[in-house]
């Protein structure tokens, strides 16, 4: 019982919820941080990805958020957009039965008026990335005199892409007494000295460092020259049987390539990367983790900061300069104590590649040729769910809950037809089973959302 949510104390409505989403057992993090933080103390944790340290912090904000207060009462700083947006998503669903809870994410990459406008209406508490919420700070249109928590995420990669002036600018616009929690995989001195910057007595929590590769089945694969990728990607596919999987690819162009042969193999795929606008790049991500598209093209950069659950496997395209790289990319799969693949491929004059990478992991991982594959039956995957759009999303206040009702009213869709809702600015995605899809789009178009008439139609 001593690692179960329900000895902690947590409000009701935020223990039902963990009971609802099947949260029973806490991970390494959880229980060693959750307690403390609960308590109020400052927590400098080291966590990796996927260990389960956004219920830490979010339970923690949470538990304490006074909904009659519409000023910001919690601050959570990001490294990139889409890392903001899931930790958003994730926040809200936590606290999904606190009636009229406000979760804002603010983040570059879409226009700023929208946020202006969504911050005059009030949120409980704002989850974005350093450069907009410094902007927002400096221009007026965002106060953090109220915040009681100031949560800094990723810490270590905030660091590595030059955020450590704006984060302790941000820190310094912030009441002196709040609770600072600070999350980072990796302690270098420089998350030390932010820590002692930032934070008061707080308290060093370690929680699983490093991905388990014992549970992650490695095979790289030799190739005669590069022009074979596309044959070999096909062969793995096949072979093993994949039906939701990440690509890694070294270049934006190649990225785009790869994704344009899987599609004209019949897989439907979708890239991502630095060169698509952020409404591009959260329809992509939003695809993909609902189980809406089969493989994710991605560039290291694009795929920073991605916690998407379920992914059986990972396809290392090309190789990565780094090493270190080489174990993140793979980190995408095997989350949460699941087990996973990943196929890699290589050519000789990458070799030493190869030997740098079994010398960070402790161990030589199987080499193949392609022969086994380029034998396997055809196996054309095919993704379980279709998205929708829905013309209206938050400056139309359009709620989930508007379109889980008008999807079983209007539509007739059982409530397991339908699967994760993302409510944008402007637009609404919806996945619901593929077979269903076009059903709901006919009623839609023909009905009404809240009493007002939508487009909708495939995303």
């Amino acid at each position: 019982m001593k690692n179960q949510f329900e000895t902690l104390p947590l409000l009701p409505d935020l223990i039902k919820t963990l009971k609802d989403l099947d949260f029973q057992n806490m991970t390494t993090i959880q229980e060693r941080a959750l307690p403390l933080a609960l308590e109020g103390h400052d927590l400098l944790a080291q966590a990796k990805t996927g260990s389960g340290k956004t219920a830490v912090f979010g339970l923690t904000v949470l538990n304490t958020v006074n909904i009659d207060n519409l000023k910001p009462q919690s601050l959570v700083l990001c490294p990139t957009r889409e890392l903001a947006e899931q930790v958003a998503k994730e926040v809200r669903t936590f606290g999904r039965l606190l009636k009229n809870l406000r979760v804002l994410s603010i983040c570059g990459g879409v226009a700023q008026i929208h946020q202006e406008k969504s911050l005059e209406h009030g949120a409980h508490i704002i989850i974005g990335t350093p450069g907009r919420v410094l902007r927002l700070l400096k221009e007026g249109h965002l106060n953090l005199d109220g915040i009681q928590s100031f949560i800094l995420d990723e810490a270590d990669k905030m660091l590595e892409m030059g955020f450590k002036e704006d984060i302790i600018e941000i820190k310094n616009r912030s009441p002196k007494r709040l609770q600072t929690l600070l999350f980072s995989a990796t302690f270098p001195e420089e998350i030390k000295d932010l820590g002692e910057k930032l934070q008061n007595d707080a308290i060093r929590v370690e929680g699983e460092i490093e991905h388990d590769i014992d549970a992650i089945e490695q095979v790289f694969y030799q190739l005669e020259s590069h022009k074979k990728k596309n044959e070999a990607l096909l062969g793995v596919i096949q072979n093993f049987k994949l039906s939701r999987f990440i690509v890694f690819c070294k270049t934006k162009r190649i990225s785009d390539d790869v994704a344009i042969f899987l599609n004209k193999k019949g897989i439907l795929a979708a890239s991502i990367h630095g060169d698509l606008q952020q409404n591009e790049r959260t329809a992509v991500l939003t695809k993909f983790s609902n189980n809406s598209l089969c493989a994710l093209v991605a560039t290291d950069v694009a795929a920073r900061g991605l916690d998407i659950e379920g992914i059986p496997a990972v396809v290392n395209y090309d190789l990565p300069q780094d090493s270190k790289v080489y174990v993140h990319r793979i980190g995408r799969t095997a989350r949460a104590g699941a087990s996973g693949s990943a196929y890699s491929f290589f050519v000789d004059q990458e070799e030493h590649k190869l030997e740098e990478i079994s010398e960070l992991i402790g161990f030589t991982p199987e080499t193949s040729g392609t022969q086994e594959l380029l034998a396997a039956e055809e196996f054309i995957p095919s993704p379980p769910m279709d998205t929708i759009y829905i013309s209206g999303g938050k400056k139309d206040k359009l709620r989930a809950g508007d379109i889980v009702g008008a999807l079983i009213h209007e539509a007739k869709l059982e409530a397991s037809d339908i699967g994760d809702i993302a409510v944008l600015n402007i637009i609404t995605l919806v996945a619901l089973k593929h077979e269903k899809a076009q059903q709901a789009i006919t009623a839609l178009n023909n009905g009404k959302i809240k009493k007002r008439k939508f487009k909708v139609g495939f995303a």
